[in-house]
């Protein structure tokens, strides 16, 4: 678990980059052998991102909840080089997850939203929290007193 980093803080991140959040729903519970793949599949992936370093494009990502992750890339093209890797975990598991799953479509959904964010086109605030969401993959920055509460100052980068 991580450590909680006292006070108020955002997150800093140079530069554009692209935020990506990907998710399952298991509509029949009973049908395990449809969804345990699929939920043990991205735990791995994101170990291989970990491991394949700055160069890959990835910068880090958090959890939101069971079945659901927040990723951030420095760029779509990157995010896109991944997904489509035949020598990467996550094509060979798309390949495999659309064959299981033919015919059985409402079994468990899948679902996924790509964004790119301009640089300093993003807001956020943390408080008590340890690094989580773009905080994760992004410098921590504490917030100024006169800022604490302008999320307005934050999104034009008065940030102390």
């Amino acid at each position: 678990m991580s450590k909680v980093v006292n006070g108020q803080f955002t997150a800093r991140m140079e530069g554009d980059f692209v935020v990506f959040l990907i998710g399952m729903r298991i509509n029949k519970p009973w049908k395990i052998r449809q969804w345990w793949p699929v939920l043990t599949a991205m735990p791995k992936m994101v170990r291989e991102l970990r491991q394949a370093g700055p160069e890959s494009g990835f910068l880090g990502s958090t959890p939101i909840r069971s079945g659901v992750i927040a990723q951030y890339w420095r760029s779509f093209e990157q995010l896109e080089a991944y997904a489509r890797s035949q020598e990467a975990s996550h094509w060979p598991a798309w390949v495999a997850f659309n064959k299981r799953i033919r015919g059985a479509r409402g079994d468990i959904g899948i679902w996924h939203e790509t964004y790119r964010i301009r640089a300093g086109e993003y807001e956020c605030v943390y408080s008590g929290m340890p690094p989580f969401g773009l905080a994760s993959a992004a410098e921590l920055v504490p917030i100024g007193r006169e800022a604490q509460s302008a999320a307005r100052d934050r999104l034009a980068g008065k940030l102390t």
